[in-house]
């Protein structure tokens, strides 16, 4: 019986082993996609508790307390802190085979020195060990983020934002991690949504533009993606329930247009028309400005109508989506490089069905311009465990190039979720090297310490361009 957690956890053989400790295991974090605030990096927050940590916020976490029939109060409610960290102890100890079990473990045993398990009999003391941790200068965001070896942090921006928190920290030398803004425009895109009119009308007064059409709504824009491009944004990230393609002429979209303004309801084909419109308009000005355009669907969201009612978005209640047109996607695709205006793109389907049809979509629209121009998007969400890691993976090697893969992101609003990465190492180390054991490509250092560093590290950071 191997023991839990030791060095080569989930490394299955000798040559898996080699690759993640001699190649895989120091490489830095570019983290090109999270939900994290810039304002605690700015302020270098420090946590109160675990609690804090662990709890605030973590819809994955509050999902698995539900399932084991623990009370809101527990949860999302006022219950003291102590009390949630039991609950959540008493839950862990019940995922056997979730993701979640991992993760929290490598977070205990990086950050805090915590070698055994996470139980309801041992929470006072791990409460009382990561609290008095927590106490040390080490521990707060900018020192999490140091010690994670974090090189390049991407945040997730409203086009309405001022980015003052970004500007704050790049004038602060005393921190060396860059700090960039992400566009997401997914508030301008929901023309169906009841907050667009009021959200149009905060367009309009940070732009400085009257928007009074779809023209006006495309200057606005622009003219705030060039302001996020001066502060170094350089990628954008949509939620989408789908990709769409339903092209409509000028006028239909304006039409779309004044009734969202109006509040007035909108039909399926309406909003789809609306939407393929802003969005291809969107990534020609991705490719103007050489940003990575990242297309995350096949998520349904805020299904429980009671508790979205109590809770808000993001608080747990969503599911993988199963509709996701090929023909759509690739039209859509299609649109774009015919006229010459298809930035890098990466493609995240929630919806692990979707692996092979991203596989074979992004094989039609690669060319010269980058070294995997178009990329299947890192397992995502539901998907990044153990299992949904390897399929995805082998799904590229199997249909593209896993060497030239981006690799992974934490997705996250925690400030521990770095070892994520570890985790995603490991697993990307013992796929290879079960291939190389099994006789399925030669043992060849070098290449394989180019692939298994690219993956990790390097090929995002010629991707992305970023300056590192």
């Amino acid at each position: 019986m191997k023991p839990f957690m030791d060095e080569n956890f989930l490394l299955r053989t000798e040559c898996a082993q080699k690759l993640y400790h001699d190649y895989a295991e120091d490489m830095p974090v570019l983290d090109y996609h999270c939900h994290i605030n810039p304002q605690e990096i700015a302020e270098d927050r420090q946590f109160s508790n675990i609690t804090e940590v662990w709890l605030g916020g973590d819809h994955y976490k509050w999902r698995q307390m539900r399932s084991n029939g623990v009370d809101e109060y527990y949860i999302t409610g006022d219950a003291p802190a102590r009390e949630k960290f039991q609950k959540w102890a008493e839950t862990l100890e019940k995922l056997i085979g979730n993701p979640l079990y991992h993760w929290s473990h490598l977070e205990l045993k990086r950050y805090f020195g915590y070698e055994g398990h996470l139980s309801g009999e041992t929470a006072e003391e791990v409460w009382q060990l990561c609290n008095e941790k927590l106490k040390t200068p080490q521990m707060s965001v900018r020192g999490l983020i140091k010690q994670s070896g974090v090189t390049l942090i991407c945040t997730t921006d409203d086009p309405v934002d001022t980015l003052e928190w970004h500007e704050k920290i790049k004038a602060d030398d005393s921190f060396d991690v860059q700090v960039l803004p992400a566009w997401r425009p997914d508030k301008a895109i929901n023309v169906e949504a009841p907050i667009f009119a009021d959200y149009i009308k905060k367009l309009e007064a940070v732009s400085g533009i009257c928007l009074k059409t779809f023209d006006d709504l495309k200057k606005a824009i622009a003219n705030r993606m060039d302001y996020f491009n001066q502060r170094g944004c350089r990628v954008s990230d949509h939620g989408l329930d789908y990709v769409m393609y339903v092209p409509a002429s000028d006028a239909e979209i304006e039409a779309v247009f004044q009734k969202g303004l109006s509040g007035d309801s909108l039909t399926f084909t309406e909003i789809a028309k609306y939407k393929t419109a802003f969005i291809l308009f969107l990534a020609g000005e991705y490719h103007r400005l050489n940003w990575v355009m990242q297309l995350h669907y096949g998520c349904k969201r805020n299904n429980n109508g009671a508790m979205f009612a109590k809770l808000g978005p993001d608080t747990g209640y969503d599911c993988i989506n199963n509709y996701a047109p090929a023909d759509q996607l690739t039209d859509f695709l299609n649109n774009l490089v015919t006229a010459d205006k298809l930035p890098k793109t990466i493609l995240y389907s929630l919806n692990p069905n979707d692996n092979a049809v991203i596989g074979t979509v992004t094989g039609c629209f690669q060319d010269s311009s980058a070294v995997g121009k178009l990329q299947h998007g890192s397992a995502w969400w539901f998907n990044d465990h153990k299992v949904g890691m390897a399929e995805q993976m082998t799904s590229l090697a199997n249909l593209g190039m896993l060497s030239n893969f981006v690799g992974m992101l934490t997705d996250s609003r925690s400030f521990l979720s770095y070892t994520r990465h570890e985790y995603f190492r490991r697993i990307l180390c013992d796929l290879i090297g079960g291939w190389v054991e099994n006789g399925e490509y030669p043992y060849d250092e070098k290449a394989l310490e180019r692939i298994v560093k690219g993956i990790c590290y390097n090929n995002a950071v010629a991707y992305f361009g970023f300056d590192l």
